[in-house]
């Protein structure tokens, strides 16, 4: 292909041929599909962007040598993810968890809600987040998160109610 093709056909050009050589070498050096296929497409988006540094006649040595970078990033992350999650383990080791204590009733009333009215009430009441702050959490409007809050608040106390009058009718 002539250097004076636009860069999107050179690229097409580029994926067309090299796609399946590409995968097939990441594959058989990650040995996972998802990691494989992750080093495929940041080699092509580097392609992409550096359509023009890429020789003409040595296309596909120039994005095996992309990918071998790319790799050896992928490689560094995970080793330094590993490592922190080590440390983190490690720091993390005595440290002791205690939950709130509730009376019996309001923690079955809680736990009878879906998870995502739990995470909210959690939010605002462990966490202290107010329903602005929820908002940015949540990536919706500030109104929206009231919204959800209050919805989630009446379904609480609705629990609540129906577990009280349970308690009550056994006694």
């Amino acid at each position: 292909m002539a250097r004076d093709a636009p860069p999107a056909e050179r690229f097409e050009s580029l994926y067309r041929n090299c796609y399946d050589d590409l995968l097939g070498y990441a594959l058989r050096r990650t040995g996972r599909p998802e990691l494989a296929a992750d080093v495929v497409a940041d080699t092509f988006l580097i392609a992409w962007r550096r359509i023009d540094d890429i020789p003409l006649e040595q296309g596909r040595l120039w994005l095996f040598g992309v990918a071998r970078k790319v790799m050896a990033n992928h490689h560094r992350a995970a080793r330094r993810g590993a490592d922190l999650a080590a440390r983190l383990r490690h720091e993390l080791a005595g440290v002791e968890v205690v939950a709130p204590e509730t009376p019996a009733g309001i923690g079955e009333a809680f736990r009878s809600l879906p998870e995502d009215d739990q995470e909210l009430l959690r939010l605002t009441a462990w966490e202290g987040l107010s329903a602005d702050e929820l908002a940015v959490t949540l990536d919706c409007s500030p109104n929206a998160a009231r919204i959800r809050l209050h919805r989630a608040r009446r379904r609480f106390a609705r629990a609540l109610d129906e577990h009280l009058e349970h308690t009550d009718e056994r006694r």
